[in-house]
């Protein structure tokens, strides 16, 4: 386990430095400061600090920051964080190096969730209930080895939140793919070859359908394009007790073939594409939604990602429409069952507006497919 390199209080620390200054580089400085987000402040957490070795342009380490400073801001700086194998551990610590400036512990890829809830278990046992536990894993970790633990978290209702950082593939290990891989998508064991290239359709699980299916009190999805929503769900979930579970898109330059420059707009276009449902549930109920303010067709998300290359031809025109007609599909279904669309007039909708989950946005029965599309 790691430890802050300090015992002194946050404030006496020094402040992260910022060369943008007056820009929207680092959380919105010019806002009120009450509307400022935790990154725009010299004296938060920094809880992943340079000098990590990910990759230029990684989704993970950006999400991975955002989160844990947000949750220390929200506890006080009274948490504990267990990580689970993949990329975010193999970056942040090779031995004997650190990166992480919080309370940290590394367990196996499937068995986060598990040691997650010995340790809220242990803290219980010595009567410090103010001090919070926070789990993350890639998608490997969440979705496909340690789905077994984290389900029999969310039955014990733990006192945990587990984050997923979800990058689509296993990463580390060469770009495999995951149960969160999308259809169509390129990876080391989907290859785009055959009459159907790339990942299958109709394979795949969402885990944020599941989680909500077990009735735990927040599940919630985000992305690493929108710091204020996501800041906004982890104070949400670090207000409750019991299981939580966030659920966090965060492109990989590396495994979608993707410019380093277009991970933030990637995640928005996912968003704004309808692929990737952006939205809240408590107990079990869908309660708010993120509204698409200027839907794109699936093609905006898909032609920059050299993972869905196939699917257009070298002068960006579309080789498979069939292909991305399905995934097509599946955003618009997307947008139907939840209601993602700012407005009520759009005939892919149906549907009122406003922040509320519109009737009939309760997944119950809905097939558990990946949010990016695997139904």
């Amino acid at each position: 386990m790691t430890s802050p390199p300090s015992a002194d209080p946050p404030a006496s620390r020094e402040g992260v430095k910022f060369y943008q200054v007056g820009s929207f580089a680092a959380g919105n400085r010019l806002l009120d400061p009450a509307l400022r987000t935790v990154q725009a402040d010299e004296r938060r957490a920094n809880s992943l600090t340079s000098g990590h070795r990910a990759c230029q342009g990684c989704g993970e380490a950006l999400g991975a920051r955002y989160t844990l400073d947000a949750v220390m801001r929200a506890t006080g700086g009274q948490m504990v964080a267990v990580n689970a194998t993949g990329c975010l551990e193999v970056f942040s610590t090779p031995f004997p190096e650190t990166s992480w400036r919080v309370p940290w512990l590394h367990s196996l890829f499937g068995n986060a969730p598990a040691v997650a809830t010995g340790v809220a278990a242990a803290l219980r046992a010595q009567g410090r209930t103010d001090v919070r536990v926070v789990a993350q894993a890639g998608d490997g970790g969440t979705v496909d080895i340690g789905f077994g633990c984290l389900s029999g978290m969310f039955e014990r209702n733990d006192d945990v939140l587990f984050v997923c950082y979800d990058n689509e593939a296993y990463m580390n290990t060469g770009v495999q793919r995951s149960s969160a891989t999308p259809p169509a998508a390129r990876t080391a064991t989907t290859e785009a070859v055959g009459p159907q290239p790339g990942n299958p359709f109709g394979q795949g699980k969402n885990l944020p359908l599941l989680a909500i299916a077990h009735d735990i009190p927040y599940v919630a999805t985000a992305t690493v394009a929108d710091l204020h929503d996501l800041e906004a769900k982890v104070e949400r979930a670090m207000a409750v007790r019991g299981a939580r579970y966030l659920h966090v898109l965060v492109p990989c330059p590396l495994g979608w073939g993707s410019a380093p420059r277009d991970t933030v707009r990637l995640a928005r276009l996912a968003k704004e594409t309808g692929l990737f449902p952006v939205l809240e549930a408590e107990h079990g109920e869908v309660v708010r939604v993120s509204r698409i303010r200027h839907r794109q067709p699936v093609e905006e998300y898909l032609r920059p990602q050299g993972r869905y290359a196939h699917l257009f031809t070298a002068s960006g025109a579309p080789a498979r429409p069939d292909l991305i007609g399905g995934l097509q599909r599946i955003a618009d279904r997307n947008v139907r069952r939840f209601g993602l669309l700012d407005g009520g007039d759009d005939e892919d909708q149906g549907r009122g507006s406003g922040d509320r989950a519109p009737a009939g946005a309760d997944p119950a029965g809905a097939s558990p497919r990946s949010p990016t599309g695997a139904g």
